[in-house]
Formats: structure tokens, C-alpha cells, sequence
């Protein structure tokens, strides 16, 4: 036991402690702050900050006063000014005063029309900063709370039938937070197969673990492996998950998303449970993808193709929503390769029995325990055929195994 920590630690330190681990995992937060900073740029540039003019009919916008804005926020709105005719609005437009105005219908009241002119594209901000700046004005002298109540509109909350399920608008991220997760498992699982992949075939083709077999066991050194490059996948998961919880509670005090978003401690400890086993699964497939490969370039080939089954739920994202307690659905979350995203996914829309998540957990337990044993199996038997592939008949022939026990 005390050689499969020594190989556990070496392999570990050798990933984390490279200047590509450092980069991989910065390079998330990286591409998110570009992302958004392209994002607020593009909206940058479409807002028009220029006055728009308006013409209401006698008494519907008396003593009109620009919507107040919080101290918090980024764009402010555009001023609007008032005109008594539409000749005087129309020559400022045509003179460019104003970049475009509202002329609001006399019976607005009864049929809530309004007319938008305009001779050039303007800012995209303008029919929203307008609606607001009419409904400010509309309730304005409406008690608070009453105005408060209209402008936030309906709370449409969706509640299972033995209440034990509760979503709503404002807790938007109940449904989010299995699909950012699920895609950071995606990440997480490439790369940390990757680095497995990477390092057994490299050590192949240089011959280094012949070597090293001669002081450890292959299955010692293929479970350290598997375990350590397992971690590390995990390490940029963690930092990944981290820098999300970090963004998600940030960011409704630096944009107008609405309150923020409360994140359920039993959807955290559901995916975790899933993530564990299923990591040591798929790490430990790709191990042993590449103790059959002869190099690197065949063995990356055929661990491309670990990726497409874990997908399929994301395939499949509409039916899990909509009938979570269907056959599709049910399947979907038991099935090892499919469950690390479909379960966390099912589980928001419906209360899953618990007898199958301790099926899908188990199960995940044992695929993983299998996958560890088998690659320590064919990476046992391909010591023996340095340069040639490892054939099914031969993993699991019981005379070529003791031949390689010798």
C-alpha cells in the first residue's frame, strides 16, 4: 500500500505542479472574463445615449421626472424630452437633436398604443428606457408598494404535487447548477483523462515502467495512476466550481439579474456523490485505453469517444425536463456512462426515489472498481507485447494473465 501512495503523490505532483496544470486552470476564469467583457462591450455599442423625444396627449404624463437610478448601475438611461406637437419633434430628428420619439395615442388608456419614429438605427436601450420611464410615470403617484407590486409583475412559482419540488423565477440557478456542473465535468474529465492517457502511453513507448514494474505492481502503479490524475481532474473542478458559486453570489450586485441565486446544499451533495465514482470510472477507462494503445496519436483517437456517450443527456435535456419520471428519463439517470448528467438534472424537476439513487451510486461504485481492476489487467498483459495492441480475447484469457503474474 505504501508504493501506491508513493506513485499517487509522484503523479500528482508531476501534473499540478507543471506550468500547463497552472494555465488549464486559469484558463477558465480567463475565457468567462473575455466572454463577458466582449459581451458588455457588444452591448456597449448598441446603446444610444442621445435624447429621445416623446408627445403625450393633456394630462397622462403631468410634471414627468426621469425614472431614478440605482447606485449600483452601469448604463444609465436616456433623457427624454417633451413636445407639444410633432412638427417641432420631427425637425429636431431630422436635425439629429434627438434620435428618435414617441408619440402616445390619446385613448393609451383604453388601448396601450403607442407610435415609435425614427430615420436611422438608434440605441437598443431606447424602447426599454421608454417603457420604463412610462410606467414610472403612470404609477408614480400610486402608494409603493402598489407601484412596487405592478412593475415586478407575477412570482410564477412551479411546485411538485407532495411539495417537495419548489422553482420560481427567483431561483433560477436550481436549474442551472447541474448543467454548469455537468459541463465542467466534461471539462475536467478530458483533461484528467487526458493526463492518464498522456503518461501511460508516453511511459510505454520510452519503456520507463518496465522499469518501474520492477519495484511496483502494475496494479499498484495503474491505481496510484488512476487515483492521482483522477484528483487532479477533480483539483480543476474544485477551483472551477469555486470561481462559479464566487461569480453566481457576485453577480447580481454588479448587474440587474434580480436577487441572488440560492443553491441547494442536497444538489451540491447529489453530484458529488455521482461525480466521485464516475470520474474513477472514465479515468480508469482511459487508463486502459492507454495501456492497449501503441501511441499516444491511436490512444487520444479512441478516448475521443468516451465523450460522446456522456453527452447524450444534454441530447435528450428536453425530455428529462418535461417528463423526469418517464422511461427515457429513468434510464438515462441509472445507466453509468449517462448518469453523471442526467441524475443531478432529473433530480431538479421531480423527487427520484431514493432506492435509485443508491442504484445509480452503486453502480457507478462498481463500474468504477471494475474499470481500475481491468486496466491494471490489460496494462499487466501489454507489458508482455511491447509494440503490439492488447486483444479482448487476451485481457481476459486466464493463461495469458498468469503468464504475465510470473
Amino acid at each position: 500500500m505504501k508504493k501506491f501512495w508513493l506513485v499517487f503523490i509522484n503523479e500528482y505532483k508531476r501534473h499540478v505542479l507543471r506550468k500547463r496544470f497552472i494555465f488549464a486552470v486559469l484558463s477558465m476564469p480567463i475565457f468567462v472574463a473575455f466572454i463577458c467583457g466582449i459581451g458588455f462591450l457588444s452591448v456597449w455599442i448598441q446603446y444610444n445615449f442621445k435624447p429621445v423625444g416623446y408627445i403625450a396627449p393633456a394630462g397622462l404624463l403631468e410634471n414627468a421626472q426621469a425614472v431614478p437610478e440605482e447606485s449600483d448601475q452601469i448604463f444609465h438611461s436616456v433623457p427624454f424630452v417633451q413636445y407639444t406637437d410633432e412638427k417641432a419633434a420631427s425637425a429636431d430628428l431630422k436635425t439629429q437633436k434627438i434620435q428618435a420619439y414617441f408619440v402616445i395615442s390619446p385613448d393609451y388608456i383604453q388601448t396601450g398604443e403607442v407610435e415609435y419614429i425614427k430615420v436611422t438605427k438608434t440605441g437598443s436601450n431606447v424602447e426599454d428606457d421608454f417603457s420604463a420611464f412610462l410606467q414610472y410615470n403612470l404609477l408614480r403617484d400610486k402608494p409603493k408598494e402598489v407601484a412596487q407590486r405592478i412593475l415586478d409583475g407575477t412570482n410564477l412559482t412551479v411546485r411538485s404535487v407532495d411539495g417537495s419540488k419548489e422553482m420560481s423565477v427567483d431561483n433560477w440557478m436550481v436549474i442551472m447548477l447541474p448543467i454548469i456542473a455537468g459541463v465542467l465535468f466534461l471539462i475536467a474529465v478530458n483533461i484528467s483523462g487526458g493526463y492518464l492517457l498522456q503518461a501511460v502511453v508516453e511511459e510505454k513507448e520510452n519503456r520507463t515502467m518496465e522499469i518501474v514494474v520492477t519495484s511496483v505492481s502494475p496494479s499498484q502503479l495503474m491505481g496510484g495512476k488512476i487515483i492521482a490524475d483522477m484528483l487532479v481532474g477533480l483539483t480543476e473542478l474544485a477551483i472551477w466550481m469555486v470561481f462559479t458559486v464566487f461569480v453566481i453570489k457576485l453577480a447580481p450586485s454588479l448587474l440587474p439579474i434580480g436577487q441572488s441565486a440560492q443553491i441547494n446544499a442536497s444538489s451540491i451533495l447529489l453530484i458529488v456523490a455521482i461525480y466521485l465514482p464516475a470520474f474513477i470510472m472514465i479515468a480508469a477507462a482511459m487508463g486502459a485505453v492507454g495501456a492497449t494503445a501503441t501511441e499516444a496519436r491511436e490512444a487520444q483517437q479512441v478516448a475521443g469517444l468516451f465523450t460522446l456517450p456522456i453527452v447524450i443527456p444534454f441530447w435528450f435535456i428536453t425530455a428529462i425536463m418535461f417528463n423526469p419520471t418517464g422511461q427515457l428519463a429513468t434510464w438515462l439517470s441509472i445507466i453509468p456512462i449517462t448518469a453523471p448528467i442526467s441524475m443531478p438534472l432529473r433530480a431538479v424537476f421531480t423527487t427520484v426515489p431514493t432506492w435509485q439513487i443508491l442504484l445509480t451510486i452503486g453502480l457507478l461504485d462498481l463500474c468504477a472498481a471494475f474499470m481500475v481492476w481491468l486496466s491494471g489487467r490489460i496494462f499487466r498483459i501489454g507489458m508482455l507485447q511491447y509494440g503490439k495492441r492488447v486483444s479482448l480475447k487476451q485481457i481476459f484469457n486466464r493463461r495469458t494473465l498468469l503468464e504475465s503474474q510470473k
